[in-house]
């Protein structure tokens, strides 16, 4: 699958300062996706955003129930914004997202057919919560995929080792950001 698509998932502010325990997640992020621009390979983001007031969220949500109390991915709050050390540059696409699937409540699946995309690079945190949902989402929809195993982060890290070796592999290539690095200068 030649037409490929890097999905920076979910990696905003709050999010990070949950996660995030100081392994270098970001610096080597970063250099998947200068990794990816330097490829041609288009660099997609993907955030979580609710509406104020959470009208797209059904009280029978225990998941969303959760991320309320917790007051994450309120459009608009600062903590919502894509972390400042991987931020857009000028032109990436951003996606915003309801549910915790890349493609639930958003225009991804759009935004890939529009481009002739069909093969996806998965990055971001939770492994446990968007990558995974977004991998089972992608492979219903015939996609391509890769994950990129320390480019994904989770707060539970026997969780993220389990989907990586485990689980993860049965439906996607799952690599390291710098073999994928060394995979992509090669093409």
């Amino acid at each position: 699958m030649a037409n490929s698509a890097l999905l920076v998932m979910d990696v905003q502010r709050d999010v990070v300062a949950i996660a995030d325990d100081g392994c270098g997640y970001l610096p080597r992020l970063r250099r998947a996706i200068e990794g990816a621009r330097a490829a041609g390979i288009p660099v997609i983001y993907v955030v979580m955003g609710l509406r104020p007031g959470d009208p797209e969220v059904s009280p029978r949500s225990r998941v969303m129930a959760n991320v309320i109390r917790a007051g994450l991915f309120t459009e608009g709050a600062p903590g919502t914004e894509i972390h400042q050390d991987v931020a857009p540059l000028e032109g990436d696409i951003v996606v915003t997202k309801r549910r915790g699937s890349a493609f639930s409540g958003s225009d991804l699946d759009l935004v890939l057919r529009a481009r002739d995309i069909d093969s996806l690079v998965l990055t971001g945190i939770a492994t446990s919560a968007v990558v995974l949902s977004t991998l089972w989402h992608a492979v219903d929809l015939d996609f391509g995929l890769t994950v990129l195993a320390d480019g994904c982060l989770d707060t539970d890290p026997e969780v993220h080792r389990m989907l990586t070796e485990k689980l993860f592999p049965q439906w996607a290539d799952v690599l390291a950001v710098d073999d994928w690095l060394k995979a992509v200068a090669l093409r």
